[in-house]
C-alpha cells in the first residue's frame, strides 16, 4: 500500500495511506493538512506556486468583499472543506460561496452540503482534476455555479447549472457575470495584470466603494 510521508515542524512525522475511511481521514487531518478525501482516497495538495497564490487571494478577497457588502452569505478559502455528494467526499476549493439561507450547514470541520458557487484556480498538477473530475463532480452534486480560472492559459470560464447540466456563461464585452451572485462580475484581464489591480479600484467598478 502506497504511503506518503507528511512532515510538520515540531511534530512527529505522520503517514497518510493512499486510502482510508472518512472517519480515519477526519481523525488524521488537522489544521496543517491540505488534503481532499474522495471515494476513500486521500489526495494531498501540492503547495501553490506564486501565480496561483496571487490569483487565489485576489479572488477570495473580491468575492468576500462583494458578499459581505450585500449580506448574501459567507465565502470560504482553501483552508476549509466542503463535504457533499453521494457517496460523500471532502473537497477544499480555492474559493466557495454559501448563501445566507444555508449558513446553518457550516460545520466545525467543513460545510455539510454542495456550495452555491465554487471557484478553482488551475495549477499545473490540477488541470485534469479541475477541468474534468471536479466539473463532473460539482455538476452532479448540484453546485449552482462553477468558475474555472487558468493562469497558465490566461483563461477564465464560468458555468451555471441548468436542468442538472452545466452551461457556460458567455462573456459580455470581455466580462464574466455571475448568475448566482447578481451584480458580481469579473474582467478576466484583471487576473493577468502584473501587478494585479488594486482591490479598492476593482471594488469601485463593482459599486462597493
Amino acid at each position: 500500500m502506497t504511503a506518503v510521508r507528511v512532515l510538520r515542524p515540531g511534530r512527529q512525522a505522520r503517514t497518510a495511506r493512499s486510502r482510508m475511511t472518512e472517519a480515519e481521514f477526519v481523525a488524521w487531518a488537522d489544521e496543517d493538512t491540505r488534503a481532499e478525501w474522495v471515494d476513500g482516497e486521500v489526495i494531498l495538495m501540492s503547495p501553490d506556486n506564486v501565480v496561483h497564490t496571487r490569483a487565489g487571494v485576489f479572488l477570495l478577497r473580491l468575492f468576500s468583499d462583494f458578499v459581505e457588502a450585500r449580506d448574501l452569505g459567507a465565502v470560504f478559502g482553501p483552508n476549509y472543506a466542503a463535504r457533499f455528494g453521494a457517496p460523500p467526499r471532502r473537497r477544499i476549493p480555492d474559493v466557495f460561496f454559501v448563501a445566507r439561507s444555508r449558513l446553518h450547514l457550516i460545520g466545525e470541520t467543513g460545510f455539510e452540503g454542495a456550495p452555491d458557487l465554487i471557484v478553482e484556480v488551475v495549477s499545473p498538477d490540477s488541470v485534469k482534476r479541475d477541468h474534468r473530475e471536479k466539473y463532473i463532480e460539482y455538476q452532479a452534486a448540484g453546485v449552482r455555479e462553477y468558475w474555472l480560472v487558468d493562469p497558465g492559459w490566461k483563461q477564465a470560464h464560468a458555468y451555471t447549472l441548468a436542468r442538472g447540466r452545466y452551461k457556460e456563461i458567455a462573456e459580455k464585452d470581455d466580462v464574466l457575470h455571475s448568475i448566482v451572485l447578481r451584480g458580481f462580475f469579473l474582467k478576466p484581464e484583471w487576473l493577468w495584470q502584473e501587478p494585479l489591480p488594486r482591490l479598492k479600484d476593482v471594488r469601485k467598478e463593482l459599486g462597493l466603494a
